[in-house]
């Protein structure tokens, strides 16, 4: 499953995205993954949620961000939900062709290893390409 939290800058998406992974933990029988793009979010999160931070990394594009969540995932077979927050924060050069063929390759580790995806993007929804609406939160 996946689901992307959408909504203008400032909106709140942070601390809504911070509040699922919380909420999560407390249900969690696996291991939670949040990954951002700086540590700032870091202690807003339950000492058991698993914190990556991307900018020590070398990651650019999408199929280097599905690379690196590959990498994760190969060394932890108990991983339940994976949230990442600000993904535009993460790819700078990132649009909407990309969005999708990145939703599709996460819905395959998805299908694959039982995870469940989480996302956070700074666009409101009618920007959204329209097949990928339905997994708006």
């Amino acid at each position: 499953m996946i689901r992307i939290l959408t909504g203008e800058k400032g909106d709140g998406k942070t601390k809504k995205i911070l509040e699922m992974a919380n909420e999560a933990i407390k249900l969690s029988h696996g291991n939670i993954i949040f990954i951002d793009n700086d540590n700032k979010n870091m202690y807003g999160l339950h000492y058991n949620i698993r914190f990556v931070e991307t900018s020590d990394f070398p990651i650019s594009n999408y199929r280097e961000l599905v690379g690196f969540i590959c990498g994760i995932i190969s060394q932890d077979n108990d991983i339940e939900k994976i949230y990442i927050d600000s993904i535009d924060q993460i790819l700078k050069n990132f649009d909407n062709d990309d969005l999708i063929k990145f939703v599709k390759k996460l819905s395959s580790l998805s299908q694959k290893y039982s995870l469940e995806f989480f996302l956070s993007l700074s666009a409101s929804v009618d920007t959204i390409p329209y097949e990928l609406r339905d997994l708006t939160i």
